[in-house]
Formats: structure tokens, C-alpha cells, sequence
């Protein structure tokens, strides 16, 4: 035991020299969570997700998912860019409430998380697999059915906030999570306490209303699930609600008070890339499928293929119909689709379209 001891140390230690910002290890219980997810599904929260169901209550047992597994090993890695100053909240408002800029979400302006993750926690299997000999594990960040956000809970990585993302006091929620499935009967870290308090900003300023309840969201109205989840036509009712977010939303976050402690990545990975922090509507919309899958190489971005892409500008610039910048030209960019092979994003420049009629 006290070489296991020793190991946990090393381990923490060499996660900080591969960019994860802390290191924690947690056993697999996670019994007092299948009630609750199980109620979650009940209740058709996770909509078209299908996955988050398929695999039953697999999800909240690492050992039927990874036979042998006794222990995970969870890491959180900050993602906000490297040249950014302590105002990036604001200045992310800012544009908010610019109707004719493109909002995406801050962690998929850079490469994809889920390679920079999975290759860096890889490189932390074979380091301890130097120290120990082989062993047996698994690697997953954001894939497979993993309660991230439990799992990182009950490691001591932070608590679960009210919008139902992972919070740390000294670094908010701006990071993301990874896991080292492991037979490896490591000592394991204490979880800590919750320090949301009587807070409800992110219950408040959610556009779309979607966290329904104190750590409870219901995905089919979060607009991260609208614009890349969902794969047919975005429900008529939340359009206008939508704005100019067109891949995810930051909101939740913006205005939790732990995000003033959120800290900048080490890693140029997670630098912005294709001037994806100042990108217009108009500009985006008019990308055709060769520049989407040029500037969303290497991107989480990717996923959701250019014909989503154009039915969330689409949204975007039919949102836009009460500013008075640039009228003309968001009416011309929308036109130019009105035409588009797909009835999806037909329908929605359609719908565009007829916000700004409806504005002259």
C-alpha cells in the first residue's frame, strides 16, 4: 500500500507536466446516482440522445463497463486561450449582444478536446506502465457511457453546480474533465462540499429556461443540445430564444460567480483558431462545404457537418431582423441559401427570411 501511496503522488505530479491542471482518483461507486438518472431518462430529458440511454445503468457502473476496473483516475484540463486577459467574461458578453457576430461556445474554437485529452491521458497510462509494469486500462473524455461529472465529484475535482457542470473554487468550471479507468487499487481522494449557496445566476440567465430545476436540465431546451445534438429542425418556439449562439452556450457559466477564478490553459491547442472569437453570421454563413470542413479540421465542430452549420447561422441572422446593422447585407447572405439542397436548412432560411419581413 504505501508504493500505491507513492504512485497516487507521482501520478498527480506528472498529470501537472502533461497540462491537467489537478489530478484526483475516486473508487467506482456510483450507486447513489442510478436513481437519479434513471428518473432523467423517465422524464425524456435527453431527448435525441439516445446513447445516454442505450447502455442502461452502465453508465453509472465503470466495472460493467470496463471489467477490473477499482478505480478512476479523473483529470480536469482549463481550456480558456492562453493570450486572454481576466476580462474574457465580459468581453464575451459584449459580443453576445452584438446581433450579427456568431457565438460559439469558448471550448470549440480550438482543437477538438476530445484528441488534445485522450492523447495527453495516454501519455499518462504509458508513464505509470513504466512504474508498474503493464496494467490494465481504459481512456475516455466525454465518450462512452462515463458519469464525467460524478465520477470527478466523488475524486474531489470540484462539485456539481446548479447548471449541472463540474465547479472548482479555484478554477470555476472553464475545463474540461478526462478519465484513466484503472485495476490499479490506488488510495482514493475525498470529495468536497458544495458551494453553490443560495446562487441561482445560471437558473436565471439560461435563454431557453432549459435548467428546469437546481441541478436538473432539460436538454431538449439547452441550446448546446439545440445547435448540435439536434439533428433535424430546431422547434419553432425556441428559435428567437436562440440569438446569435450558434454552436453551444457559454451562459451558464458567464455568469456564475466561480468563473471570475476560471483559468487561462497552458496549451496552445485550445488557441483560437480561423478568428472563430470574431467571426460574423453573414461571414460563416457563407462558408461552402469545402471551406467547413477546411476551418473545422481538427475541430470538435466538425460533428455536426455543414448542414447544421447552416441551419444554425440561418437561426442566427433571423434573430438578427431587429438590429439595424448591416440589413441588406444579412437579407442578401440569407437569399443566396433560399435555394439549398436540404429542406432543413431551406426551412430555416425561410424562417429567417420571414423575421426580417416582418421587421419592414
Amino acid at each position: 500500500m504505501t508504493d500505491l501511496v507513492a504512485l497516487a503522488v507521482t501520478i498527480k505530479a506528472w498529470g501537472r507536466e502533461l497540462g491537467f491542471a489537478d489530478i484526483r482518483i475516486t473508487d467506482v461507486d456510483l450507486s447513489h446516482r442510478e436513481a437519479g438518472f434513471q428518473a432523467w431518462l423517465d422524464k425524456g430529458y435527453h431527448g435525441e440522445m439516445d446513447y445516454m440511454a442505450s447502455h442502461g445503468m452502465k453508465r453509472a457502473r465503470p466495472a460493467e463497463l470496463v471489467p477490473g476496473t477499482v478505480r478512476v483516475i479523473t483529470a480536469r484540463m482549463p481550456y480558456l486561450p492562453r493570450n486572454g486577459d481576466g476580462d474574457w467574461r465580459g468581453r464575451e458578453q459584449v459580443r453576445a449582444d452584438d446581433a450579427s457576430a456568431a457565438v460559439i461556445s469558448i471550448y470549440a474554437r480550438g482543437r477538438d478536446y476530445h484528441k488534445v485529452l485522450r492523447a495527453r491521458l495516454q501519455q499518462l497510462a504509458s508513464r505509470i506502465e513504466t512504474e508498474t509494469g503493464p496494467f490494465g486500462y481504459r481512456v475516455f473524455t466525454d465518450s462512452a457511457p462515463v458519469m464525467e461529472v460524478a465520477l470527478a465529484e466523488k475524486a474531489g475535482l470540484g462539485w456539481r453546480g446548479k447548471h449541472t457542470l463540474l465547479l472548482n473554487r479555484e478554477a470555476g468550471s472553464m475545463f474540461f474533465l478526462g478519465e484513466l479507468f484503472t485495476d490499479l487499487p490506488l488510495p482514493v481522494d475525498e470529495a468536497v462540499g458544495s458551494h453553490c449557496g443560495q446562487c441561482s445566476a445560471c437558473i436565471d440567465i439560461c435563454p431557453t429556461q432549459a435548467i428546469v430545476a437546481p441541478y436538473e436540465l432539460d436538454a431538449r431546451r439547452c441550446i448546446s443540445y439545440l445547435t448540435i445534438e439536434l439533428k433535424g429542425s430546431i422547434p419553432l418556439e425556441l428559435r428567437s430564444l436562440i440569438g446569435n449562439r450558434v454552436y453551444g452556450c457559454d451562459d451558464c457559466q458567464l455568469y456564475c460567480p466561480w468563473n471570475k477564478f476560471a483559468q487561462n490553459t497552458g496549451l496552445p491547442d485550445f488557441d483560437v483558431r480561423h478568428g472563430l472569437d470574431q467571426a460574423s453570421l453573414v461571414q460563416l454563413l457563407g462558408w461552402s462545404e469545402d471551406d467547413f470542413s477546411r476551418n473545422t479540421e481538427g475541430s470538435a465542430i466538425r460533428r455536426i457537418g455543414h448542414e447544421r452549420w447552416l441551419r444554425n447561422m440561418a437561426v442566427g441572422l433571423g434573430n438578427a431582423a431587429s438590429t439595424h446593422k448591416g440589413q441588406a447585407e444579412i437579407v442578401e447572405a440569407l437569399r443566396l441559401r433560399a435555394g439549398h439542397p436540404s429542406p432543413i436548412v431551406r426551412e430555416h432560411v425561410e424562417w429567417a427570411l420571414q423575421q426580417h419581413m416582418q421587421q419592414n
